[in-house]
């Protein structure tokens, strides 16, 4: 691999270790030529998988897409990065081992929804309002009914 400082070809290997759930090695490397050090990813290649969106469209699988949705849904709640990229790991996970070629999105946002709700109950109806598209607080009530039933019999 050609160092990305000085454009040599000679580099080593100093350290390897698996991350993401065993699906990607991160590699430390040093250039022999000039002493510095850099970090890669190697990753499986995916085979390309298309999200089936409402409307029919197909559009390619994206994961900072997803993430960022669900970001937008925990701005400034106590959900933790490593918990975000938990949910993301697990569905993508769930996706590539149950689809090949195309996936519905109603799909995706029902599993990251599933997930929200068991991790912040704030996080999930703002992802279910931008997701199911609420138009008044009618909506929000509907999807709020369920969860507060949950709660009373507890």
């Amino acid at each position: 691999m050609f160092c990305p400082f000085c454009r040599k070809d000679k580099d080593h290997v100093i350290d390897s270790r698996t991350s993401e759930d065993g699906f990607v090695i991160r590699r430390r490397r040093e250039c022999q030529a000039c002493d510095r050090r850099w970090t890669t990813y190697e990753r499986i290649e995916e085979r390309p998988l298309k999200v089936v969106k409402k409307d029919g469209t197909r559009i390619a699988f994206d994961r900072d897409k997803i993430k960022v949705g669900i970001e937008k849904a925990c701005w400034k709640r106590s959900v933790r990065d490593e918990q975000i990229e938990k949910i993301l790991s697990v569905v993508e996970n769930d996706i590539f081992a149950k689809f090949d070629a195309e996936v519905e999105s109603g799909y995706i946002g029902e599993l990251i929804m599933d997930h929200l709700r068991h991790l912040d109950q704030v996080a999930y109806v703002r992802f279910a309002s931008v997701y199911r598209e609420f138009q008044d607080v009618h909506d929000f009530v509907d999807e709020l009914q369920p969860m507060l039933k949950e709660k009373q019999t507890k």
